[in-house]
């Protein structure tokens, strides 16, 4: 693809949502912050939420309301607001249910080689977005994609997201993300799980979310078809990934300077 041309897309991919289902009070506070968003940005962003983070770093951390609860709650917030919704799915008996409410079954970048694990949501018929796993390169990517598309995936999006750099820190290569393009035509930078330190918070995962602007816009320099914000009104008292989630009053200042 050439390379003006990856500069030049309009209509960038946006999702955005709390790192976990905590309440009904949040959902509705996000969605109604991101139909405002939409209305006047001529926007369409996905929202975000999963109804269970099976990978928490502590076994008293909080988890979210789990599959049956969960995905009632997105498929309400689906029903009143009109948006697309985005989850993720850890277990291959999870794709199903989750593919009748969701527009989007994201793969957890730990499980982005596990085969059962992409074929149950090929098989849904629904959009498939995998992250790249923190132990491999842009151009590993190949092969979680032939799997999705050998079990007929239609449409695969690929997500950046950082790689291992020692222990506790990710480091992002951003070559990583025009080598995804070569394999897929969207290609979504995840700007807030990128500056996570994980594990690096006493038994939680830590971070620095002033960096996620810059994650963004060295993102889209990059050639990035899409862009990932986990958000919170209050982030600091969010219930998962407090340290890297954005101000959901920051989010539209951010997606102006995005498109």
């Amino acid at each position: 693809m050439n390379q003006m041309k990856r500069k030049s897309i309009k209509n960038p991919v946006l999702i955005a949502g709390p790192c976990v289902i905590e309440s009904a009070e949040l959902l509705d506070a996000v969605a109604r912050e991101l139909v405002r968003i939409n209305k006047k940005h001529h926007t369409e962003i996905i929202f975000k939420a999963s109804f269970d983070k099976a990978n928490r770093t502590s076994i008293h951390s909080f988890r979210g309301p789990g599959l049956e609860k969960g995905l009632e709650m997105l498929a309400s917030i689906k029903s009143r607001y009109g948006l697309k919704i985005l989850t993720d799915i850890h277990e291959s008996c999870q794709a199903a249910v989750a593919g009748e409410v969701c527009d989007i079954i994201q793969i957890p970048a730990f499980l982005c080689r596990q085969t059962d694990l992409l074929v149950a949501a090929a098989r849904t018929g629904k959009v498939i977005n995998i992250k790249k796993a923190q132990f491999l390169s842009g151009k590993d990517m190949r092969y979680p994609v032939e799997k999705a598309k050998d079990a007929g995936a239609k449409e695969i999006w690929l997500t950046e997201r950082g790689n291992c750099f020692g222990y506790n820190n990710l480091v992002v290569d951003f070559r990583n993300i025009p080598d995804m393009l070569d394999i897929v035509p969207t290609v979504i930078m995840d700007c807030t799980h990128s500056v996570q330190r994980p594990g690096g918070g006493e038994g939680k995962t830590g971070g620095d979310r002033k960096f996620v602007p810059c994650m963004a816009l060295a993102g889209k320099a990059f050639g990035a078809t899409g862009f990932f914000f986990e958000v919170h009104p209050n982030p600091d008292e969010g219930l998962s990934d407090a340290a890297n989630m954005l101000e959901l009053n920051r989010l539209e200042t951010l997606i102006e300077e995005l498109i």
